[in-house]
């Protein structure tokens, strides 16, 4: 579920860099052009912030990436922590330096257990499995997101044909 509402002005096609974020590691995934698959990318390790900056410019030129999708860490009961925080900065401040790309703040609870499910499956060693981690959480953070604004553009459709459909109705019976 989302944290933030689901901008409309948020792109609904090209590529989306899906982010997790931490204070040594980053994991990123990224999307089809299509927005309907994400895919684990990399794991970024943070250096400095004008490294950083600079990776992730060139990053988001390389792969003409339309918006940000990144991770907030919420309590399990909803609320926004010291975490969340951190994550909102680093996330403005990602979308600065990429030029201003749209941002979106998407609630990553339980994903990093998932991620660890997910390749515990493939039987890695712990070590393996540490080196994939974020990438794997960044995936399904914007999986989770892709997913949801599908199944919002599908509800919508289904209620614009309805009420087409109810329309189509009532002027039939009016004839």
């Amino acid at each position: 579920m989302s944290s933030d509402l689901i901008n409309e002005d948020f792109p609904r096609e090209g590529q989306l860099l899906g982010v997790d974020y931490g204070t040594v590691r980053v994991g990123l995934a990224i999307s089809t052009r299509e927005q309907n698959i994400a895919s684990p990318l990399e794991i970024y390790n943070r250096r400095s912030e004008h490294q950083d900056g600079r990776y992730f410019a060139e990053l988001v030129a390389d792969y003409r990436i339309k918006g940000l999708v990144v991770g907030l860490p919420m309590h399990v009961n909803g609320e926004e922590g010291e975490s969340a925080r951190h994550a909102r900065e680093y996330g403005h401040w990602l979308a600065e330096v990429t030029g201003g790309l749209p941002i979106l703040f998407w609630d990553e609870r339980y994903t990093s257990a998932v991620a660890e499910d997910h390749l515990i499956g493939v039987d890695l060693t712990r070590k393996q499995r540490k080196k994939r981690l974020d990438m794997i959480a960044a995936q399904i953070i914007l999986q989770a997101y892709l997913d949801t604004t599908a199944k919002r553009e599908q509800i919508a459709r289904e209620e614009a044909e309805s009420s087409e459909q109810d329309e189509e109705d009532e002027t039939t019976a009016d004839s």
